[in-house]
């Protein structure tokens, strides 16, 4: 079976005044469906752009990104949105939750959009599934931050993806509400067979994905296999 996510060869450049900023150069690794990998490395070292062109939201200079086998760099911003619909899902660091819609509305718009029945049946399913179905006619702005996530978590599960993206998905969170989110997150990844594509500053959290992918200046400086490296202790 083809990798759920192809990375090859991948390079970015932006333009900064005159110059121009490599912020990605020739990267390449695989995720297998089902598995986890998490990216990391320090501020500025390319891993939220890194994300974004995994995930479709932007294009590559060089290089291919396969979703699913689906080349995305030949597609039309339209096109790659549909395999986003089709296969991808999103969690955030700062939720991204619609302000003027209950919890509850919030994880039933990916489902209404993508024109399936019942979406109230699977939003509220979502919702005792991370826990806050008693929080459905909940504002964004009436949630902590730990519970916002949660709904964005719910949300980003309610299209059935393939593979989920998440950028710093504990970032503005405290500890103790950060660890129950990461427990959410793998909970739900493992239930539904889902890839997931993590970018994190913490290294205990990226230690619990099957492989982790280091960035330095761009570029990939070190592949880490964790499980493995803790048998071989």
């Amino acid at each position: 079976m083809h990798p759920i996510l192809s990375i090859s060869r991948l390079s970015k450049s932006y333009n900064s005044g005159s110059k121009q900023l490599r912020v990605l150069d020739d990267i390449s690794f695989e995720l297998e469906h089902g598995k986890t990998i998490s990216i990391v490395g320090p501020s500025g070292s390319g891993k939220t752009t890194l994300l974004g062109l995994c995930a479709g939201l932007d294009k590559a200079d060089e290089g291919d990104v396969l979703i699913q086998n689906i080349k995305l760099n030949t597609l039309s911003e339209d096109q790659r949105a549909q395999v986003r619909n089709q296969h991808v899902g999103f969690v955030f660091q700062n939720f991204q939750l619609i302000p003027t819609l209950t919890a509850l509305e919030n994880v039933m718009v990916p489902v209404e959009l993508r024109g399936e029945k019942n979406a109230l049946g699977t939003a509220i399913s979502l919702l005792e599934k991370v826990g806050l179905a008693d929080r459905a006619d909940h504002y964004p702005n009436q949630l902590s931050g730990g519970e916002q996530q949660r709904i964005a978590i719910a949300r980003a599960f309610s299209n059935k993806p393939d593979i989920l993206f998440a950028d710093e998905p504990t970032g503005n969170l405290d500890e103790e509400t950060g660890q129950k989110i990461e427990e959410l997150l793998f909970e739900l990844n493992k239930q539904n067979g889902t890839a997931l594509v993590l970018v994190t500053h913490d290294i205990e959290l990226a230690q619990k994905t099957d492989k982790i992918i280091r960035l330095k200046g761009g570029k990939v400086v070190e592949e880490i296999l964790p499980n493995i490296a803790k048998v071989n202790h």
